[in-house]
């Protein structure tokens, strides 16, 4: 399909334009605290329980607000400023690591108090999630979606590189709460950029009358749409299978199974975010025809290293397979992602997106429950086997299902 030429009169034609450079620099520089912070939080977890279904409890109650918000953070995703809605949620967020750091300085943290603030980060993240997916291809003319949203995409994976292994450096040496603290300073450089954009440009009658509207006109464009359908199920699978491992197993993997330092798991995030930046640019660079081959191959990949992480041991040996892992999830979810963000019409985005954010943290506290349980009664190593082995079957069930829409998008 060949890409339409820009529009020299729209001022966000040009890609990357001034205000999409800005709001990836704050972006950049809050991720990176929030990696941190997240490192951080994981090590700490790890030493006030051995139990992955605690650290899973941790996920659910952050999830469940998400699951129980998502609507009302996509459909005002639409119809208010978003710039305003992710300002309020950041200030939100500058509170809690500071709650956070405060409790871990004065060693008065419990597992209890980090329960709690996640669960009201998820009340924040119902809010931020739509509204940061939906304003990232509002800067940039409709031809840059793809490029807009795999830049994001590395922004995001390529702020692991630095956060976790920063993180480490700043538990072993000055505490864990300097982490928490860094993180609060962070979220201001996202808040300034903000600050900066521009409205979003003010559309038709009819747009601005179906930005008014409910979920269901969310939902009524996924069941009309095969492919966006096809890409939201593929995106509930990886969260079902492949999520809680990397998410939530991965703390206690890395100190319980490995036996690793502080340092030395903030490198093994580190290898992750590495995979995660090489897959959110290939996506870049990858035709529109080929998208179909990338993801079957990249879902074996998963499988692969998910078998791998099962019987590794050591640090090089896992560290190189979530390479692998994080480049095969990376590419996947970035090219849903993209798929759904293209064919989504801009007045309804908001709530796609937040639909599409529901097949991750709506399933994803379930899921870690079960995986936590799992882990618990079996060990981290079987649940790791099984998950590639439950990802295999219901991962191949969904291209299969979905492999006419996939092709009517090969062919668009």
């Amino acid at each position: 399909m060949t890409e339409p030429a820009a529009t020299p009169a729209a001022p966000a034609a040009r890609f990357p334009n001034g205000s999409f450079v800005r709001y990836m620099l704050g972006e950049g520089i809050s991720m990176t605290g929030t990696w941190m912070q997240a490192m951080a939080q994981n090590w700490m977890m790890a030493g006030l329980t051995t139990s992955s279904l605690a650290i899973a409890a941790v996920n659910f109650a952050g999830g469940i607000p998400m699951l129980l918000l998502f609507r009302f953070g996509g459909m005002y995703a639409d119809k208010y400023d978003k710039r305003f809605i992710l300002q309020a949620c950041q200030l939100a967020q500058i509170v809690f690591a500071i709650v956070i750091g405060t409790l871990i300085a004065r060693d008065q943290l419990q597992m209890w108090h980090i329960i709690v603030c996640a669960a009201l980060l998820g009340v924040s993240s119902s809010f931020e999630m739509p509204a940061a997916s939906a304003i990232v291809p509002e800067l940039v003319g409709k031809e840059h979606v793809a490029r807009a949203i795999a830049v994001d995409r590395a922004v995001f994976h390529g702020t692991r590189l630095v956060g976790p292994a920063l993180a480490g450096y700043l538990v072993g040496s000055l505490g864990a709460q300097w982490a928490f603290y860094l993180n609060a300073l962070s979220f201001v450089a996202l808040m300034i950029a903000l600050a900066t954009l521009p409205p979003r440009p003010k559309g038709t009658e009819e747009q601005e009358e179906q930005r008014q509207g409910g979920m269901g006109a969310g939902f009524r464009h996924l069941r009309n749409d095969p492919t966006s359908f096809a890409m939201v199920t593929l995106l509930a699978t990886n969260t079902l299978f492949v999520f809680p491992t990397m998410i939530m197993l991965l703390p206690i993997y890395g100190k319980h199974v490995l036996h690793l330092d502080a340092e030395h798991m903030g490198l093994l995030m580190l290898s992750s975010g590495i995979g995660s930046v090489i897959g959110s640019l290939a996506i870049m660079f990858l035709p529109r025809a080929g998208r179909q081959t990338v993801i079957s191959a990249t879902m074996v990949l998963i499988c692969a290293a998910l078998i791998s992480l099962s019987k590794a041991d050591g640090f090089l040996w896992p560290a190189v397979t979530l390479v692998c892992l994080a480049l095969g999830v990376s590419t996947l979810v970035g090219l849903a992602n993209t798929i759904v963000q293209e064919r989504s019409p801009a007045e309804i985005r908001g709530r796609v997106s937040a639909i599409a954010g529901l097949s991750f943290f709506g399933f994803l506290p379930f899921a870690g429950l079960i995986m936590g349980w799992f882990a618990d009664h079996f060990g981290v190593r079987p649940a790791l086997f099984y998950s590639a082995v439950a990802y295999a079957i219901i991962g191949s069930a969904v291209l299969i299902w979905g492999r006419r829409g996939m092709n009517r998008e090969v062919a668009a």
